[in-house]
């Protein structure tokens, strides 16, 4: 019997408290930790910057976070029912709904995917714990301040052990890495988004230029001064203008510029550069605005399926899965995007539907 009260005794003294935040304590005095919310520090990068400033790929990366943001996280148990393994959906924990309890998931997952497709990984910390020692709060560290000394990148092959945010040592227990498995696109083919900003700014250039819309060359008789040659250029538009005779003599001829607004503004040579982030993003073309010629008609339901299987999937996989990790949920519990109801035929009716019915009750 004293045996048994003793045990009762130590196994009540080495159970471990509850934390209320993660990285506190030994790290207290690290810059790291300590620059956790400072927000006026934070930045995405120049180079995802740059790459933001393209149409193709702002739009691309626009889409995609829009679906991932959209869709709920659902927690589950795997069991077998005889023939194969079933879903058991649970009650979520509180953060499902709330990953930080100062943006909406919608927010904060948007701003994950947006880090995982311009680097290729992502990070949230942990900024409290429940009783079992389990994330109960995170908080999104902008990969473009993060750096990690035992992994240079472009490719990533694990969880850093050395992970750097704003020059301070962070430590890995208290972060959740997510690692994709495709390159950040800022690393895959920058001479892409190179050529796009070169374009971009040559069409400017050319926007912004005045380009005659005829030559008038004098071709024999006695020379015309430069003040001659002005005003009969600018008789000659006058009568143009308000659709006059413009006559010219056998000493002079007019010869239109063959320098058309579809060759200054550089359309088909944009055309094929959009095409080409279209490629880099993983995003179906006719998604981003862009006619290849080859797509037919699509409804909305076979679009929203295309973004979803060519573009998104991957992220949403590589998120739902890092957050499956024992290190976030219990053992055997495992967590899911809801994609059925973002691709089911009635979704914009479902969602409008929610929406009043949500307002309705707030009204009330």
């Amino acid at each position: 019997m004293r045996f048994r009260a003793t045990a009762k005794v130590n196994r009540a003294a080495v159970s471990p408290p509850p934390r209320v935040a993660a990285a506190i304590g030994s790290s207290r005095q690290m810059a790291g930790p300590n620059m956790v919310g400072q927000y006026y520090s934070y930045q995405e990068g120049a180079a995802r910057n740059a790459a933001m400033s393209v149409a193709a790929i702002s739009r691309a990366r626009d889409l995609m976070a829009s679906v991932i943001g959209c869709m709920s996280l659902r927690m589950y148990n795997e069991l077998w029912n005889g023939e194969r393994m079933e879903r058991v959906y649970l009650p979520p924990r509180s953060w499902l709904r709330r990953l930080d309890p100062v943006i909406p998931n919608s927010t904060l997952l948007a701003w994950l995917f947006d880090d995982i497709f311009f680097y290729g990984r992502a990070f949230l910390y942990i900024t409290s714990r429940t009783a079992d020692g389990l994330p109960a709060t995170f908080t999104r560290l902008p990969a473009g301040t993060v750096t990690t000394q035992d992994q240079a990148g472009p490719v990533f092959f694990a969880p850093s052990k050395q992970v750097y945010f704003q020059g301070g040592e962070m430590n890995p227990d208290d972060l959740v890495q997510f690692i994709s498995g495709i390159e950040g696109i800022v690393y895959q083919s920058p001479q892409v988004v190179e050529i796009a900003l070169k374009l971009e700014a040559a069409r400017g250039r050319n926007a912004s230029s005045s380009i005659p819309a005829g030559v008038l060359k004098q071709t024999g008789g006695e020379p015309l001064s430069g003040s001659e040659l002005a005003d009969l250029a600018a008789s000659f538009n006058a009568a143009r203008a308000t659709n006059q005779t413009a006559a010219l003599n056998e000493f002079l001829t007019y010869t239109e510029t063959t320098a058309l607004p579809d060759k200054m503004l550089l359309i088909a040579a944009s055309e094929y550069q959009a095409l080409e982030c279209a490629r880099l993003t993983n995003t179906p073309p006719y998604l981003l605005g862009i006619s290849t010629g080859s797509y037919a008609y699509q409804s909305s339901t076979q679009s929203r399926a295309d973004l979803y299987l060519f573009g998104v999937k991957p992220y949403a996989d590589c998120i739902a899965e890092t957050l499956s990790g024992n290190n976030v949920v219990p053992r055997g519990t495992f967590i899911d995007f809801d994609t059925e109801t973002y691709l089911m035929d009635n979704y914009a009716v479902d969602v409008a539907t929610s929406d009043t019915e949500s307002a309705g009750m707030t009204h009330a």
